[in-house]
């Protein structure tokens, strides 16, 4: 099944699904994560503020971390550097840039990186599980062939819809940590500890069925990233229960 990437056009530029899905999921993580802040006594509009240079390095973390791992395609296709139009993101090269720009903002603004980071957990998590429609949308992000009865048809063969797998991952995260974790928060940093963990599992689980995995060598990027961010998030887990 093939579906259009265009979503629309204004004025002959074509406006892709895939830049309209991560700015509907931007938007919303924008809205949970302010809502959140409040909670965390924040100053109003924070989120707003911390926005505009998440989003904005984001992409271009997310564009570099990809391009890096692809280097011997683009290094012979340099027009297409910055064609993020129909793909290339690397979601990880995303979260990593946005936890350095994290840091340096509550840095500057003398606020908790900690309280932050619990803030944006939540609306990251749906965020990332809207963008992956985009992802279907391109017909990339999928697994190998499977006789499962939700398999999707992908270039003539049935596969895993492993960017489902993610969506359904991802949502399901915020749900836990929204409605249900975030009353329940100990110290700060629990929320975003918890994303850390669950999300490196889910992840290192469905990236073990994709096709089109970032390798460095025989391993796949994504899963030694995956088991870092867990390790990470047992620590302050561990870290913070020592202390309480």
């Amino acid at each position: 099944m093939k579906i259009n990437p265009v979503a629309f056009s204004i004025f002959g530029i074509d406006i892709m699904w895939y830049g309209v899905l991560i700015a509907i999921g931007a938007s919303l993580c924008i809205y949970f994560a302010s809502k959140l802040a409040d909670r965390e006594k924040l100053y109003d509009g924070v989120i707003s503020d911390l926005a505009l240079y998440v989003i904005l390095f984001g992409v271009i973390g997310a564009r570099l971390y990809y391009v890096a791992f692809e280097w011997d395609y683009y290094s012979q296709h340099l027009d297409e550097l910055f064609a993020i139009r129909n793909g290339g993101l690397a979601i990880y090269g995303g979260i990593l840039t946005g936890m350095v720009v994290l840091y340096v903002f509550a840095r500057v603004k003398k606020l908790s990186f900690f309280k932050l980071a619990d803030a944006l957990a939540p609306g990251l998590a749906l965020a990332q599980g809207i963008g992956r429609w985009g992802n279907f949308i391109n017909g990339e992000a999928h697994g190998g062939e499977t006789t499962l009865p939700w398999a999707i048809e992908v270039d003539g063969m049935m596969v895993h819809p492993t960017f489902l797998y993610e969506s359904i991952l991802d949502v399901g995260i915020f749900l836990f940590l929204y409605f249900y974790m975030y009353k329940k928060k100990k110290f700060d940093g629990h929320i975003f500890s918890l994303y850390l963990i669950i999300y490196g599992i889910g992840r290192f689980l469905i990236e073990g069925l994709r096709t089109d995995s970032l390798y460095f060598g025989p391993f796949r990027i994504s899963q030694i990233v995956s088991l870092v961010l867990m390790a990470v998030g047992i620590v302050l887990i561990h870290k913070n229960r020592s202390t309480n």
